[in-house]
């Protein structure tokens, strides 16, 4: 039986080519969530692909639909629609499916919202470092639209790394957030800087040796402190374990809902 599509795209927003914000209205009334989660979308396997991907690895069943979980970037407040940070995997199933779309398309949208990749477990006094890669941006995003103190005692972070400037999606937001609120800090990190049109004045490289080679205590305003500091990694799993590394070595562990710690992760490669 074919599963119908329940849900039509309202907006689309091209970040380069490879990446873009899609923003969507399902049929029925979104579920109560908690910003960090994901949801689940899906295109059939019949579903036109975008004419500058490559041929899938392996051709899907145009009968059966494709589906993949993506962390949710809108507000957990906003209750009518959902928005997604997707990157085009070029030979992939669904990506190159949904690259296609346009405004007035008509997509399936999971009904549930769920995960452990939130703010539940950060204590108030706590400051907060968050960092991404690519499209591991976008859980954060919804963090900061959703209700974010940003005036608590407490320090707010983005380390936020990619290749090239324009591949750094939702920055003007975060500059935005930045300029207007003293203890939030925006950091965008570009590892090919060289292929810049202009001379990038920001930081270079990739993101771990900040942390490795203590530069991150000036970009942190203070000495980088597991006592103090909750960590969020998401984005590239090579990144997380360079991550992980880097900080377990300063004293840093994992959280688990039974076993504390102050590094929360999500792989979602």
């Amino acid at each position: 039986m074919a599963v119908e599509m329940n849900a039509t795209v309202t907006e689309r927003r091209d970040v380069s080519h490879g990446l873009c914000i899609i923003r969507v209205k399902p049929d029925f009334e979104l579920p109560e969530f908690r910003a960090g989660q994901y949801g689940v979308l899906g295109l059939p396997g019949s579903s036109p692909r975008a004419s500058y991907s490559e041929p899938e690895a392996t051709p899907a069943d145009p009968q059966k639909i494709i589906k993949r979980a993506y962390s949710v970037a809108s507000s957990s407040l906003d209750g009518t629609e959902l928005e997604f940070y997707v990157a085009l995997v070029p030979s992939g199933a669904l990506t190159p499916r949904l690259f296609a779309l346009d405004v007035g398309d008509r997509l399936w949208v999971g009904k549930k919202i769920v995960g452990m990749f939130t703010l539940d477990d950060v204590q108030d006094d706590r400051d907060v470092i968050f960092v991404a890669t690519g499209t591991g941006l976008a859980p954060y995003i919804s963090m900061l639209r959703s209700a974010y103190d940003f005036d608590a005692t407490r320090r707010t972070t983005v380390f936020h790394g990619a290749r090239h400037s324009w591949e750094l999606g939702y920055r003007n937001e975060l500059e935005s957030l930045a300029d207007r609120f003293e203890d939030f800090v925006y950091h965008p990190i570009l590892s090919d800087p060289e292929d810049e049109e202009r001379p990038w004045e920001g930081l270079t490289g990739f993101i771990h040796p900040f942390f490795d080679e203590h530069h991150a205590e000036d970009l942190l305003g203070g000495d980088l402190d597991p006592q103090r500091h909750t960590v969020f990694l998401c984005g590239n799993p090579l990144m997380i374990e360079a991550m992980l590394d880097v900080l377990t070595a300063k004293g840093f562990k994992e959280h688990k809902r039974k076993d504390p710690g102050n590094i929360i992760l999500e792989k979602f490669w």
